[in-house]
């Protein structure tokens, strides 16, 4: 895993470090924009299978989840049934539509990143660490003395959650007024918009 993280890590510094030398502050989102047209066409290219399987992926999860729920404790749930079926592709078909809504919704690729980011990451990356450690070593504190370990990592536990709310709350604040500015800037993106938002500063 440590191999792998490092990989990427130097890879994506390496293709943000290039991009960010040739284009600076006026990089477009996705950064793929600030390429020339046959270049462009052509990592996109490249792209497609990726941004394919990842959309299998990301849709199928959450279909999957409310599938399941839906379904658990009936014969359904494992069974050739017209139910079955039904059920799963009304979940797919459902989880696409609502990705579609938002994506069209926030037309600038930035922003709705931002978004995301905002919303998702620290709930699934920052504060479910410190919850997860209180959790596990709270009792052991409890009724005997106290280590310097479980005091550092209390503290730090705290720490990660407190910051990934003040993460969440302010970058959603920070990414929603980014949307606003989009839409009234001149010459802005429009929701339901099928202009080319490539270029997007």
């Amino acid at each position: 895993m440590a191999s792998c993280q490092a990989v990427v890590t130097v890879v994506y510094a390496i293709i943000g470090g290039v991009i960010y030398y040739y284009c600076g502050s006026y990089v477009s989102s996705p950064a793929l924009g600030s390429a020339g047209g046959v270049i462009k066409i052509i990592s996109y290219g490249f792209a497609l299978p990726g941004l394919l399987g990842t959309m299998t992926i990301v849709t199928h999860i959450p279909a999957k989840f409310i599938f399941v729920h839906l379904l658990r404790g009936s014969k359904h749930l494992s069974s050739n049934t017209p139910t079955h079926w039904i059920s799963w592709f009304g979940c797919t078909f459902g989880v696409t539509v609502i990705a579609w809504i938002i994506a069209s919704t926030i037309p600038v690729f930035k922003a709705l990143v931002s978004l995301i980011g905002a919303l998702l990451g620290p709930v699934m990356c920052i504060q479910p660490m410190g919850a997860m450690w209180l959790y596990d070593n709270w009792e052991k504190g409890k009724g005997q003395k106290k280590t310097n370990g479980w005091i550092i990592g209390t503290i730090w536990s705290v720490v990660l959650i407190v910051l990934g709310t003040f993460l969440m709350v302010a970058g959603t604040y920070g990414s929603v007024l980014s949307i606003v500015s989009a839409y009234t800037e001149s010459g802005g993106s429009a929701a339901f918009s099928c202009a080319d938002n490539s270029n997007s500063m």
